[in-house]
């Protein structure tokens, strides 16, 4: 789905068929990882009244899921998976009060080891999905055209774009986030490849121009 697009329609579509993207990519536990990153984690952070924050088990999670979902990296699991749980805690609570400045709380997040802008992005739309939609390769590639940096300054670009587009997308009748702008656009990236890898390789190689 091209980016500029405003039928709200379409992006609907993209949106309601994420679930079964997910089912498509046939990956040990994503469905679980995504019940847990999207349905359970939030409202176990809200919870956490009055400084929410994020446990280093839950980080280690939220990072299979976005690994999983994405490329694989192990090395960032493990450095993850290995954080002291007091630096996680004070970290991500400093980051979930910064908002909703998202340069300062990405900044709050990205001292812990392994955890970068990407990471950081997931953290925060599992907690604010209306401000800080997560930095997937595939959102990345439509919004900006390149999913090859990963700085602070390419995601703030990025969020940007989302929260713009989310905004544009929005009515009384159809209520959009930014997380929900991301979705749609992962879920539509994954039904061309899919689409494309069922297609005789002349046609393959049209579409990869």
């Amino acid at each position: 789905m091209n980016f500029e697009c405003s039928e709200v329609g379409l992006w609907k579509e993209g949106l309601s068929s994420y679930s079964s993207r997910i089912e498509s990519l046939n990956k040990p536990n994503l469905l679980s990882l995504d019940d847990f990153y999207r349905n359970q984690l939030p409202p176990v952070l809200h919870q956490r009244n009055p400084n929410p924050y994020i446990t280093t088990a839950e980080l280690s999670k939220l990072m299979q899921w976005k690994l999983t979902r994405g490329k694989w990296r192990p090395r960032l699991l493990d450095f993850v998976s290995s954080l002291d749980e007091a630096a996680v805690n004070w970290a991500s609570s400093k980051a979930f009060q910064s908002l909703p400045d998202v340069s300062k709380a990405v900044s709050e997040l990205t001292v812990l080891k392994g955890v970068g802008p990407a990471t950081a992005s997931a953290v925060l739309a599992a907690y604010a999905p209306n401000l800080a939609p997560f930095m997937s390769d595939e959102a990345m590639e439509a919004a900006l055209g390149s999913s090859k940096d990963y700085s602070l300054k390419q995601y703030l670009l990025f969020a940007d774009k989302l929260q713009t587009k989310a905004k544009e997308l929005s009515s009384e009748c159809d209520s959009f986030s930014p997380s929900d702008v991301e979705r749609a656009l992962w879920s539509s990236a994954i039904g061309a490849k899919l689409l494309a890898s069922h297609s005789d390789p002349d046609s393959k190689r049209k579409r990869k121009r």
